[in-house]
């Protein structure tokens, strides 16, 4: 809820961005093309941020520090508001601070469905999880979990240099996001009742086929309650893949970019909501 209330904390350079330039510093002294190395990699990353984590006198904070559910919606609406505007090329500029994807070549209604990809699979990164593994592992539990997700954004892509440095990061990464990501489409279900047996059908008959056994589980999530379809051809520089169909609704629009946007914060809403009932009911006094 201080995310939500207040944003990104206001402190510069963001502690996030800290760590993403020391693992790089840490990458250029240990990089080799193999999996040892990367599991040093991840292991040092890891250790860092649960050390900080033991650092930070509030779960509550470390908790703030780890989500970013308003820089995703601000993210997401401002590329809806040049969409609207008819300004292309101004959404293609914003979308690399959403997808890795290329946006060049990209017409409004691929980038509107890259933007709805990245809000339903950041729902789980930025939100659902490291509120989870705050209430499991405390301040620890939220840094480790989001430096462990920078590391996969960072290493874990399938680029050469890093198909088998990344591979631990990324690993590790698809484990820990596991449960979060079904209990993001729990929370979808929830949020949108009326979408339940839709959401159902396609995390478990669609999901499967992504490339991502958690970013498949929230698209497919996303796709079914919004009614859409997504998925579809990636290019990544030289590099196309082919994503499975989500869900069993018409292509996405960029209106539909705020119809995304809601549906992602009233599953903050929700856990949020779910969280503090527990509390009370774990610890009624």
């Amino acid at each position: 809820m201080l995310d939500r209330t207040l944003g990104e904390p206001d402190v510069e350079p963001h502690p996030l961005v800290c760590f993403g330039r020391f693992m790089d510093a840490v990458e250029r002294r240990l990089h080799r093309d193999h999996r040892l190395a990367g599991v040093v990699h991840a292991a040092i990353g890891l250790g860092v941020a649960g050390a900080l984590g033991r650092l930070v006198p509030s779960t509550t904070m470390a908790t703030y520090l780890a989500v970013g559910g308003r820089s995703l919606a601000e993210a997401a609406t401002a590329v809806e508001a040049a969409l609207a505007e008819g300004d292309l090329s101004t959404a293609r500029r914003l979308l690399p601070a959403l997808v890795g994807r290329d946006p060049e070549g990209l017409d409004p209604a691929e980038v509107a469905r890259a933007v709805v990809e990245s809000v339903a699979e950041n729902t789980v990164d930025a939100v659902v999880a490291p509120v989870l593994w705050a209430a499991l592992a405390g301040a620890p539990g939220a840094l480790g979990y989001r430096a462990l997700n920078t590391l996969d954004a960072v290493v874990g892509h399938r680029s050469p240099r890093h198909l088998r440095y990344g591979w631990a990061s990324a690993r590790l990464d698809d484990l820990a996001g596991w449960v979060p990501a079904r209990l993001t489409a729990l929370l979808v279900v929830a949020a949108r009742p009326s979408a339940a047996r839709p959401v159902a059908r396609a995390v478990r008959h669609q999901a499967p086929a992504h490339p991502s056994p958690n970013a498949g589980v929230a698209e497919a999530a996303f796709a079914a309650a919004l009614g859409l379809r997504l998925g579809g051809a990636n290019r990544y520089g030289e590099r196309v893949e082919h994503r499975p169909a989500l869900g069993e609704g018409r292509p996405a629009a960029p209106g539909d970019i705020s119809r995304a946007v809601r549906l992602s914060l009233d599953v903050g809403v929700l856990l949020a909501t779910s969280a503090a009932a527990t509390a009370l009911v774990a610890h009624p006094r």
